[in-house]
């Protein structure tokens, strides 16, 4: 189906004010390739700024905080107008903040390791999932208690690179992929597991693994592995910009962070609030609205941990950072260990924390 694409607000009249300054600036000068004049804002002179939000899949709850600061007019407190763009199968975030079809993008860090080793000038300015979401499901009566049991069953997996936290669960058990189990490709629904056709499928806490409750069976019939408690997590949805961009426009970032984090608060604050929003956004037909609202719980937790403090959301953990770049080089996601230093900032969260 076609996913429904719905943008920030933005008048003919403010883009003929924001040509306007763009003239007066000089058409553009000290702005870096990608950007369109003050329509993509250079930091100061009082003017709207427009940033472009890539999202890594099409809008759910996964996203909610981005729909909340836009609907609260948290991005509009700060001088910025934003439009936040749909993922999909086809879309993929780095590719579109790095020839300036966004200007920030969100996706999982690995990918954006990957996609630094080839050398698209991006950088993590926020790391919005603490926890990895990814587990491992299966049903009782498949005797997998533990991930050692995984042995000669039938594992699958949506690959594309979402596997790597699954091999590294193998590699810490000894389990050869090849030889010891059958790691095969699993469908985007979780049909396989239901009827049988797969011992375990990779389900993400907040979709998949709710998806098959859903389908009726208790929670108390299923076997969950996960992969943050197994010490193999990868971290998720980050925050990321073309560098060249950010160099110019640090305030810009600094105030787009800041809202996205207030938007990210309230959201777990209001949930029925938040998921009412996040429903205007979805195709017809396409969710329900108690499965968003599942979807927001699941996703808070990941978000802000139990025992993290308001304060810290979007924080940069430096060795889950690490952890995560180990494992993409330890399966070949990078040819070469990932530089730290350069791969992600904390000065545009340090910047944002200043309001």
């Amino acid at each position: 189906m076609k996913n429904k694409r719905k943008y920030a607000r933005g008048s003919l009249a403010a883009a003929m004010v924001l040509l306007l300054v763009s003239v007066l600036a000089g058409c553009g000068s000290g702005e870096s390739a990608g950007e369109e004049g003050a329509a993509e804002g250079t930091d100061g002179g009082g003017a709207v700024a427009e940033v472009r939000l890539q999202l890594k899949w099409v809008p759910q709850a996964q996203f909610a905080g981005y729909f909340v600061a836009q609907e609260q007019g948290f991005y509009e407190e700060e001088g910025l107008a934003v439009d936040i763009i749909p993922g999909g199968p086809d879309i993929v975030p780095e590719q579109q903040v790095a020839n300036g079809a966004a200007t920030i993008g969100v996706d999982w860090v690995a990918s954006l390791l990957a996609h630094q080793e080839q050398g698209l000038p991006l950088v993590e300015i926020a790391q919005v999932f603490q926890k990895s979401g990814l587990v491992l499901v299966s049903k009782k009566e498949a005797g997998i208690d533990t991930a050692a049991a995984l042995k000669g069953k039938k594992v699958g997996n949506w690959m594309g690179g979402n596997e790597f936290e699954v091999l590294a669960l193998f590699d810490k058990y000894g389990l050869d992929p090849n030889t010891d189990l059958e790691f095969t490709k699993q469908g985007f629904t979780m049909d396989q597991l239901l009827s049988g056709e797969m011992d375990a499928a990779s389900a993400m806490t907040y979709n998949e693994y709710q998806i098959v409750l859903e389908q009726g069976i208790p929670a108390s019939d299923l076997n969950v592995i996960d992969m943050n408690e197994e010490g193999v997590a990868m971290l998720e949805d980050n925050l990321f910009a073309n560098r060249d961009w950010l160099e110019a426009n640090k305030e810009t970032a600094a105030k787009f962070v800041r809202a996205s984090l207030k938007g990210w608060q309230y959201a777990i604050d209001n949930p029925e609030e938040a998921v009412d929003m996040v429903m205007k956004q979805t195709e017809d037909g396409s969710t329900s609205r108690d499965h968003q609202l599942k979807m927001l719980e699941e996703v808070a937790k990941l978000i802000l941990p139990e025992g993290m403090d308001k304060a810290d959301i979007g924080r940069i953990d430096a060795d889950m950072f690490k952890q995560t770049a180990d494992i993409a080089h330890q399966f070949g996601v990078i040819t070469q260990p990932a530089d730290l230093k350069n791969a992600y900032t904390t000065e545009i969260l340090e910047m944002a924390a200043k309001q």
